[in-house]
């Protein structure tokens, strides 16, 4: 999350920062930006807002004060109506993770954007330069929000076939679909029905409706495995990864990428 500083007449003004998610008492965002806004010396506050919908913190957004925002999920489809435009980023990607304010008064404008898809596609690169392998073949696993940040980055870091999984097939074509204008993403029925060994793996379903067996056997060779959910931080499919030689875990640095 980015922020301009604001001020009346040479004075900052205090503003609130948000982070929204259901789920997320674990998060180390109000830790980060804290730290940063005491370094600054800035009269800002960061914290945790949980709801189970977008709009149960709609009142916090309408406050003259609301500064900026994290979003996380299950939020990031459904924030966009509160924002007065989006990125090119977050329009292609069709999911929203941060809120941006500018202006004041009636002249405020909120910007959604979209910062998920930049974290995975270092971490991804960071892989190719370090590891010298090719990473030509992903699989993401889930078709909610933070799946199309995944797919996006994949197809950024130049991966040529792209697979997408989700318990319920119709929701995975939905998501096809919406970025066929951009580039070709191949919907399976499972994540073992691989028509080649993956070389990054990208799950983004909540740990808690995961387990061991779903993932056994779909780490071949060598690859990148990275969770977008990192609670608890060894997840059902971070561990299978890592008992799969030759794969690359990566759950701790994706978490501090994706926790805005």
């Amino acid at each position: 999350m980015t922020s301009t500083p604001s001020e009346i007449h040479g004075v900052a003004v205090t503003k609130e920062f948000y982070i929204f998610g259901n789920g997320i008492s674990f998060s180390i965002s109000p830790t980060i930006h804290s730290a940063g806004f005491k370094h600054d010396k800035l009269p800002y506050r960061y914290q945790i807002r949980e709801s189970p919908g977008i709009d149960g913190v709609a009142h916090l957004i309408e406050q003259e004060d609301f500064g900026g925002a994290s979003v996380t999920m299950p939020h990031k489809l459904q924030v966009h109506k509160f924002c007065q435009q989006q990125s090119k980023t977050a329009m292609a990607i069709g999911a929203i993770n941060t809120l941006v304010v500018s202006g004041q008064g009636p002249n405020r404008v909120i910007t959604g954007d979209n910062t998920d898809w930049s974290g995975l596609h270092s971490i991804i690169e960071y892989y190719k330069n370090s590891t010298g392998r090719p990473a030509e073949t992903g699989l993401v696993l889930g078709a909610g929000g933070a799946s199309r940040a995944a797919l996006y980055a994949m197809h950024q870091a130049g991966l040529k076939d792209i697979y997408l999984v989700n318990r319920t097939k119709a929701v995975a074509e939905a998501v096809r679909q919406q970025f066929s204008d951009y580039f070709n993403i191949t919907v399976l029925d499972s994540a073992k029905d691989m028509p080649r060994d993956y070389d990054v793996v990208i799950g983004t379903v909540p740990a808690h409706v995961t387990a061991d067996e779903q993932f056994n056997g779909i780490f071949r060779g060598h690859g990148l495995c990275i969770d977008m959910s990192y609670k608890p931080r060894q997840t059902p499919l971070l561990a299978v990864a890592q008992r799969s030689e030759g794969w690359t875990m990566d759950g701790t640095a994706s978490a501090k990428e994706s926790d805005r």
